[in-house]
């Protein structure tokens, strides 16, 4: 009898044990869902496919990245907040949609704020940039991985070429709904219309709207190039689009999970940096060249464009308090 309870409580041990490892097994693999709003073939497109392959790789599999493009998962109007309610793994949004739920993003968005990209990415990746990530995630959970690719936002309309920016009086323009991308559209005389980009490619094609701005890679992958005839470089605003991961995300990934995470993204984005840098120059010669997108560009003068812009520049400074300010002197003076 004892020697049979013995062996009973031995074989409970052994099955107990190799549960426990089958449990801990399992507790070590994450499946992380990873959405955006753009087509596969949009700037997001590289980094969101190399962040998925090297997270495989630096974190020997235990992460599984699912890369969902096209709103397959929630439009990107809603995905930040999809992120702070954890219905959303990791996102990509354009810096402009952030907005909404943390204000200090629009000193990015001010129109002109960056002298070039050299001075985006000093901000960006410089102390000014790990302050931001930093308020951000105190202020709503939210952790930036990695800030992706800047690009600029090339203007296109059905009406005329921009050749001023008195050609732009009245015309009826798609804007994100952002109050700073409204207020400079308006001081460029167009009158703004505030959509969700969803919309947009409808409000383009029944002239709802008769232009839009966006990076220069979507105007190609949306294939707005076959609806709108006028091109301008006009690179009025900066754009970004962070790599972002959600406070129930954070939560679940242990420490080496978490270096793999963020290593794979910061090598992916530097991957998007190099293929999207070599690529604006060739898409914009696409887009303005006959046979391809065939659409017209001329010279204009951006004189007033960029006077308009330092407008709207130091109206938010002036008006958004003492800490959005010091932020925007912040950005000056990194550019300096």
């Amino acid at each position: 009898m004892i020697r049979l309870k013995k062996l009973s409580i031995t074989f409970l041990t052994i099955i107990f044990a190799i549960v426990l490892s089958v449990q801990n097994a399992n507790a070590g693999k994450v499946t992380i869902n990873l959405g955006h709003g753009a087509g596969e073939k949009s700037a997001y497109g590289p980094l969101a496919e190399k962040f998925a392959e090297l997270a495989a790789k630096y974190s020997n599999g235990s992460l599984e990245v699912k890369v969902r493009c096209c709103a397959q998962l929630v439009k990107e109007d809603e995905a930040f907040k999809a992120m702070q309610l954890g219905t959303v793994d990791m996102s990509i949004i354009t810096g402009n949609n952030l907005s909404p739920h943390f204000g200090l993003t629009d000193a990015f968005v001010l129109p002109y704020i960056f002298k070039n990209k050299e001075h985006a990415y000093k901000v960006l990746e410089g102390p000014v940039g790990d302050s931001f990530k930093k308020k951000l995630k105190e202020a709503t959970g939210i952790t930036i991985l990695a800030f992706g690719f800047v690009g600029d936002r090339d203007f296109y309309n059905s009406r005329q070429p921009i050749t001023k920016m008195a050609d732009m009086k009245g015309l009826k323009v798609r804007v994100p709904k952002n109050q700073v991308m409204i207020d400079t559209f308006k001081e460029f005389g167009a009158a703004p219309i505030p959509l969700p980009w969803a919309d947009t490619p409808t409000a383009l094609q029944t002239g709802t709207v008769q232009g839009a701005d966006n990076g220069t890679s979507f105007i190609k992958s949306a294939k707005f190039y076959e609806i709108m005839p006028y091109f301008t470089a006009l690179e009025h605003f900066t754009y970004f689009s962070p790599l972002m991961a959600s406070p129930r995300l954070m939560k679940k990934l242990d420490a080496d999970q978490t270096k793999a995470l963020l290593k794979a993204a910061k090598d992916a984005n530097e991957y998007q940096k190099d293929v999207m840098t070599k690529s604006v120059t060739e898409i914009r010669n696409f887009l303005t060249t006959e046979g391809q997108g065939g659409m017209k560009t001329v010279e204009f003068d951006r004189t007033d464009f960029i006077a308009a812009g330092q407008r709207v520049q130091d109206r938010y400074a002036k008006e958004k308090g003492a800490e959005f300010t010091a932020f925007v002197q912040a950005i000056r003076a990194a550019g300096n």
